[in-house]
């Protein structure tokens, strides 16, 4: 019987990629059909980049800084579309995993190269169409009481490295 060796020691990092990949993938799937009833969709707006200032001034936010540290930068900001939470990452790894601790509380998330901006819905979509990126939406899985006496650390669902 054949084994596949080359795929035992890739347990965090390249399954976080095959993860990634996929999200990216279904990403399209979340699209909203196009305006005329059929046909194509365009070709979506390239996510925007730059500093947690540089993306607020493009998403039309004053930011309100809650988190400056080296890993990552947190904003809340307030537009006509409604609040939301507008965060930049040092590194790739760094928001993957923030994104992944995120989902297990539900939201819907647009996420750009090392930012990520959280928010109702209609917040997130409208904030796509000025910062591009892909949506991400997440159901909470956790029903609030689960009687395991709160502690996280056995589920089965959830690895810390």
């Amino acid at each position: 019987m054949a084994t596949q060796p080359e795929c035992r020691g890739v347990r965090s990092g390249g399954a976080a990629a095959l993860v990634l990949a996929g999200l990216l993938l279904l990403a399209g799937c979340d699209a909203e059909p196009a305006d005329d009833g059929g046909g194509e969709r365009p070709t979506p707006k390239p996510a925007a980049t730059g500093t947690l200032e540089q993306l607020a001034r493009k998403a039309g936010c004053d930011p309100n800084v809650q988190t400056d540290a080296a890993e990552l930068r947190q904003a809340n900001c307030t537009t006509d579309d409604g609040r939301y939470v507008l965060t930049t990452f040092a590194t790739d790894r760094g928001q993957r995993e923030w994104i992944n601790e995120a989902k297990d509380y539900g939201g819907s998330y647009l996420v750009g190269r090392q930012w990520v901006a959280v928010g109702d819905p209609g917040v997130v979509a409208a904030l796509r169409g000025r910062l591009g990126g892909t949506v991400e939406t997440a159901s909470p899985h956790h029903s609030g009481d689960s009687g395991g006496g709160g502690s996280e650390d056995g589920h089965s669902g959830h690895r810390r490295s």
